[in-house]
């Protein structure tokens, strides 16, 4: 076996880990949440529920102040027309000042130069020319502006004579004033908040629960106990079922770690014993080393399980990448069939477990020792290459076997599984990539298999950046 620390180049370089498969570099889309999503369609409810009640409130009231104000523009027409009919001339004057002065009432003669526009502005003002065209007759005119002067002009005669009555034009207001407005802006603005707080309360259980099972996919039982006294009924039975269901799971894993150890505890010691008396009691030397590597094989896939079962709450501390690498290279032994190149950047450091991840590039090396040899030379080939990407160390193990099958590639990391008949043909557990996938898992980390482009099979890993 040799180990190459001196950078030598080869055809994994590092940057070719940014392209590592696609279950290591695409992260699924995050999705609105919850909240968001309740209290935008609260929002489109409130504001659709709003918008309807304006039209409505628009429509019954156009028609009651178009009316109103037709009449009381009638009603100052009739007036001011009785009032200069019946009065002479000298009291005609003082009317007209008075007018003036205390209504705000100018009555002018009509000319037939005169220029005006109609008052058709909007739809309440269109309403309004129509009801007085009805209250005083198909001539009279209704105008905005006459001889640029604007105001509300009210055309009328008096003895077949025309003449312009000019009022204030806020004697016709719109619909919608400045008060009404703060009024509607108002109640939008509360309507809002109560959209949010609704959102929050539909909200705050599901994110508990969120947290629990997340609590409990990382074996905390302890933390993840939800509220039973709930007032809502369907929160609390949806509590209580959690709460019986996460103690079910850790009552289930506390008799898996006690019969996984009494196993462990139970088979060693025969094992043991059997080894010794097949040492003492077989004369054969041949027999007894075989039957010593059938022992020691069992003892391997008792080790394997145990791995494999081992719980999933870990402590990440810091870690170097360069001491746990060198570490599962020397646990190798000095086999010349065995040739690792490694090019990692010194003071690489992860966010792990040390034990665990010597045995995740132990188990690695081993698969390649058993099935990723040259098949031209027999000899066993490995690179392994590192790199700092954002918060994360892509990691690249690469041997120069045969590869394998892509339809098998996501089905290799499944507990006993075993691939085709050049891969499986060594004695093994079919747990040895299962609890390299588990252990980075539980790391934080990712795992993932791929065919590389010049034959043999990369192991792309995706491990926490241990923090400067």
């Amino acid at each position: 076996m040799a180990a190459d620390e001196s950078r030598v180049p080869f055809e994994t370089e590092p940057a070719a880990l940014e392209t590592a498969p696609a279950p290591l570099e695409l992260r699924p889309s995050r999705g609105v949440s919850l909240f968001w999503r309740t209290f935008f369609f609260l929002t489109l409810l409130l504001i659709g529920c709003i918008v309807a009640w304006l039209q409505t409130f628009r429509a019954l009231e156009y028609e009651p102040r178009a009316l109103q104000s037709a009449n009381q523009l009638a009603s100052l027409v009739n007036l001011s027309r009785a009032a200069l009919v019946h009065s002479d001339a000298i009291a005609r004057v003082s009317l007209i000042k008075t007018l003036a002065n205390e209504e705000g009432l100018r009555i002018a003669p009509r000319e037939p130069s005169d220029t005006f526009r109609l008052y058709n502005i909007d739809a309440l003002s269109r309403n309004v020319s129509q009801q007085l065209s009805s209250r005083l007759g198909p001539d009279t005119l209704v105008a905005r502006e006459v001889n640029g002067t604007p105001g509300l002009w009210i055309g009328f005669t008096i003895d077949d004579d025309p003449y312009w009555l000019l009022t204030d034009p806020s004697r016709i207001g719109p619909v919608a004033g400045t008060t009404w407005l703060i009024w509607l802006g108002t109640a939008a603005l509360l309507s809002l908040t109560g959209a949010a707080l609704i959102a929050r309360l539909i909200n705050r259980p599901l994110k508990k629960l969120s947290f629990a099972a997340s609590r409990v996919r990382e074996g905390d039982f302890n933390a993840s106990q939800l509220n039973e006294a709930v007032a809502t009924s369907e929160i609390r039975e949806v509590n209580i079922g959690f709460n019986r269901m996460a103690q079910r799971l850790s009552k289930i894993e506390q008799d898996r770690a006690l019969m996984l150890a009494g196993i462990s505890h139970d088979l060693r010691t025969p094992l043991a014993r059997l080894r010794l008396e097949t040492e003492m009691s077989v004369d054969d030397p041949q027999a007894r080393e075989h039957m010593s590597a059938d022992i020691e094989q069992v003892n391997a896939i008792i080790d394997k399980f145990l791995d494999y079962a081992r719980p999933d709450h870990i402590a990440p501390e810091r870690v170097s990448l360069n001491q746990v690498i060198d570490a599962a290279i020397f646990s190798l032994g000095q086999d010349p069939s065995h040739v690792v190149t490694t090019n990692i950047p010194p003071q690489t450091a992860v966010m792990g477990d040390a034990v665990e991840l010597q045995r995740v590039f132990s188990n690695l090396l081993e698969n390649a020792s058993r099935y990723g040899r040259d098949p031209r030379t027999g000899v066993m080939r490995v690179e392994i290459a590192a790199k700092a990407k954002d918060d994360f160390v892509l990691v690249k193990l690469r041997d120069h076997g045969q590869g394998v099958d892509a339809g098998q590639l996501e089905q290799l990391t499944q507990p006993f599984y075993r691939g085709d008949v050049s891969r499986s043909s060594a004695t093994g557990t079919g747990l040895g990539l299962a609890i390299v996938e588990r252990a980075i898992t539980r790391m934080g980390g990712r795992f993932a298999l791929a065919n590389s482009s010049t034959g043999g099979l990369a192991a792309h890993m995706k491990l926490v950046k241990a923090p400067a």
